[in-house]
């Protein structure tokens, strides 16, 4: 009997055979055919020398060949580990080497990056080709498939067996690899049943980029633990994504904060048809409110959530019927998981008080990879310690109040950047904002606003800021810098460089 996540499949395509499970562009995947398409690939991998334990890299973008090769590494106990094709050469090769990957699969558009790294002393053995033109000794990943066995395999898999190892987006740092287990995964869905009105007749569109916790595991794997269908798309495009909500009638969407904001800067946003739209979801950062309140307006029910690569990754959601009570709240955690929010010597803060959040549940990851210390020093005692400032209203809904690197000191005081960020995106002519702290002699350290304007021809100066922001904010917390850029830098998940910020003060 199949076990691990690898099983839903299985059984899904005996209760829904019929039932669309994948689709991208033209192609449209049954259950029972991903899972065939899954047993055969998940043989291949066998063939090739692919064993329980080992790592299996994929330079994959959001493709039907990213979720088959995932769900086949696990039936047969493999560790998927996929890696963002926005990358460097040299830091594809660290979570290669990193990793310690014999096997790596890639699509045909990363060639020339691959390429390369052919060139670069690793220990990969095998590359395998997604699409056209493979390299010479490549194998085909279409190939792979047809010359393989269907037959449903049956390996000794734990629900605490690693299956995924994400490479955490490194905005301080080298990477690191979070060991996610079957059952993080699927009690991360049951967490996500349970908080939102899945059903198995759902339909959504997965363009978050699927390398990233955000776009595997908001609702690509618990629809598909769901039995429901998941829409692959690799571009994201505002105005190609609401004509897929309305010609495929999509009902439930999750976004990262910068793709909402640029729904809602679609000239012609009300000529299409969002009706099917049952709710949606953002997450990865804070969603400026003013997004928030353009869904709202729509009537359309909206999600916020919180959650880390390290949770696999749900951590708390504020539900619809708060959203607009509770905005600036991220909600409460789940049914499996639980939080605190404690001091510097672990003990639980008063609502209202700031503290570090920490997390405990079987949605924590095992660790991080051939890292024991970081992960001693991540996960004490079973609770991981997200680095997260964060406070309880009297109510007990949980607000992020900044990273605790973040935040600024100023003449004694402490100042919470997002505080400032929320406000500044009220501003009718700012359509980015990133607030930190740089040096000062006198205060220990004073703040600085870097913005991006919607009209770059209206200039914007300090004293411009000063005056919007007066009587908004206390007046410690007004920036005393402000630089006008054209776009804020950004990694893939569209989370803000706040390191490369901060290398230019």
């Amino acid at each position: 009997m199949v076990k691990g996540i690898g099983s839903w499949l299985v059984k899904h395509s005996k209760v829904r055979p019929d039932r669309l499970a994948l689709i991208y562009n033209e192609r449209r995947f049954t259950y029972t055919e991903f899972n065939d398409r899954v047993n055969r690939l998940s043989n291949a991998f066998l063939s090739i020398g692919v064993r329980k334990g080992d790592r299996v890299n994929a330079l994959l973008f959001n493709t039907n060949e990213m979720v088959e090769a995932m769900f086949a590494c696990a039936k047969i106990g493999a560790i998927f580990v996929p890696i963002n094709f926005r990358l460097s050469t040299d830091e594809v090769l660290y979570i290669v080497n990193d990793s310690r990957a014999y096997h790596f699969i890639y699509d045909a558009r990363m060639k020339p990056l691959v390429d390369e790294l052919r060139t670069k002393e690793s220990c990969l053995l095998e590359y395998i080709h997604v699409g056209n033109n493979p390299g010479e000794d490549d194998s085909v990943y279409e190939d792979l498939i047809a010359n393989a066995s269907n037959e449903e395999l049956d390996f000794d898999i734990r629900l605490e067996d690693v299956h995924m190892m994400m490479y955490t987006s490194g905005t301080t740092g080298k990477p690191k690899g979070a060991m996610l287990t079957h059952g993080n995964t699927q009690w991360n869905a049951i967490n996500s049943i349970h908080s939102t009105p899945f059903d198995n007749s759902d339909i959504t569109l997965s363009v978050a980029p699927l390398f990233h916790i955000g776009g595997m595991s908001v609702f690509t794997t618990p629809l598909l633990y769901k039995g429901g269908t998941v829409i692959l798309d690799d571009t994201f495009d505002p105005t190609r994504l609401l004509q897929k909500i309305n010609d495929e009638r999509i009902t439930c969407l999750f976004l990262v904060p910068v793709m909402w904001q640029a729904l809602t800067s679609v000239p012609n946003f009300n000529s299409y048809d969002i009706s099917s739209l049952r709710f949606a979801v953002s997450g990865g950062a804070p969603c400026p409110i003013t997004v928030l309140e353009f869904f709202q307006e729509r009537d359309i029910p909206f999600y916020e959530g919180f959650g880390l690569t390290e949770t696999a990754p749900f951590v708390c959601i504020l539900d619809k019927e708060n959203t607009i009570r509770k905005n600036g709240s991220v909600g409460k955690e789940p049914i499996h998981t639980n939080v605190r929010i404690v001091d510097p010597f672990d003990r639980d803060v008063p609502p209202g008080k700031v503290g570090e959040l920490i997390v405990n549940g079987p949605n924590v990851m095992a660790g991080y990879w051939n890292k024991p210390e970081a992960t001693k020093e991540a996960i004490k005692n079973g609770w991981f310690y997200t680095g997260d400032l964060a406070k309880f209203d009297e109510e007990g809904f949980i607000y992020i109040v900044d990273r605790k690197k973040d935040m600024i000191i100023t003449g004694g005081e402490n100042v919470y950047p997002i505080e400032i960020e929320q406000v500044l995106y009220r501003h009718p002519n700012i359509s980015e904002a990133a607030v930190l702290g740089y040096p000062d002699d006198q205060w220990g350290e004073s703040i600085k606003a870097v913005i991006a304007l919607k009209d770059s021809s209206q200039s914007l100066s300090v004293r411009d800021v000063e005056a919007f922001l007066d009587g908004k904010i206390a007046k410690f917390k007004i920036p005393k810098r402000v630089e006008v850029v054209d776009a804020l830098p950004r990694n893939a998940t569209g989370k803000i460089l706040k390191i490369v910020l901060r290398q230019k003060v």
